[in-house]
């Protein structure tokens, strides 16, 4: 125990030695005053996928239905949730939408960073998406893709809430949120064949996810054009962030679009959900 305290206390000297002075306002808050469980959790995560694939390659495939619908279920109220306080606590706030600094919002700046800790949270609630594909021993879905942008978003929102919990940050969310009550919603009410034919949503969500991208771009790059305090490092990691996001996405949807000319509707609308399904 000395020596993971000691370890805990040398890489938290160095991210404070890194990044400056972490946000006042969030410590204490569960998960965030030390790296280590967000590193150990995401260390699990990508050790539960190749023990898992392992464990599940003579064993047949589970259905899950009943949990995955309660679970897609859960994830849509809390974005329902994130979506509605993000845009009333920033209107409380007065937010600017091109540029928002960290300090000015005072209560609302709390009301905002609250909300942003649930979004760091709902991506370790979001690792289960894999673990479903493992345990449904649907191994084509665990891309580089997938496994890259769930394991690096659970990290750089640590982040975020140590160090830029509010103000700017809110859009990116805010959409992100959006986004998931649409795709978790259609996850959810796929699974009854009865719903199908009322789910008109479906053949937009890959264009809505890459319309979400590059607005989250450009509302980002904008507080670089008219900058207002919000530390110019950190935008330009979230645009380059968000830019790796953008190019791996395009790919994807340049090979669904080549596959519906090759193998035609049908197909092209089954590859058109396993990509949907990659990004969530």
């Amino acid at each position: 125990m000395e020596q993971l305290k000691a370890l805990d206390d040398e890489i938290n000297a160095f991210l404070d030695n890194m990044f400056g002075p972490r946000d006042s306002r969030v410590r204490g808050w569960f998960l965030l005053d030390s790296y280590l469980p967000t590193f150990f959790l995401t260390v699990a995560y990508l050790l539960s996928i190749w023990l898992g694939n392992k464990s599940m390659k003579n064993r047949p495939a589970l259905s899950l239905r009943g949990i995955l619908t309660l679970y897609n279920l859960g994830i849509t109220l809390l974005s329902a949730y994130m979506l509605a306080e993000l845009i009333l606590s920033s209107w409380e706030g007065g937010y600017n939408l091109q540029c928002q600094d960290l300090a000015s919002a005072g209560d609302a700046d709390v009301r905002v960073a609250k909300v942003l800790w649930w979004y760091y949270f709902s991506k370790l609630v979001e690792f289960l998406d894999t673990i479903f594909f493992v345990l449904r021993k649907k191994t084509s879905q665990i891309t580089f893709l997938h496994v890259y942008h769930h394991a690096s978003m659970f990290n750089i929102w640590w982040c975020v809430l140590n160090w830029i919990p509010c103000g700017q940050s809110f859009f990116g969310p805010t959409l992100n949120s959006f986004i998931h009550i649409l795709m978790y919603s259609y996850y959810g009410l796929s699974v009854f064949p009865s719903m199908h034919k009322y789910l008109w949503w479906k053949k937009y969500l890959t264009q809505a996810q890459l319309v979400q991208f590059v607005l989250t771009i450009t509302h980002t790059m904008s507080a670089v054009v008219k900058p207002c305090g919000f530390p110019f490092g950190c935008l330009i990691f979230q645009s380059s962030y968000m830019m790796t996001l953008v190019i791996l996405f395009l790919n994807f949807y340049v090979q669904v679009r080549e596959l519906q000319i090759v193998c035609g509707k049908t197909d092209y609308q089954q590859a058109s959900t396993t990509t949907i399904f990659k990004w969530k």
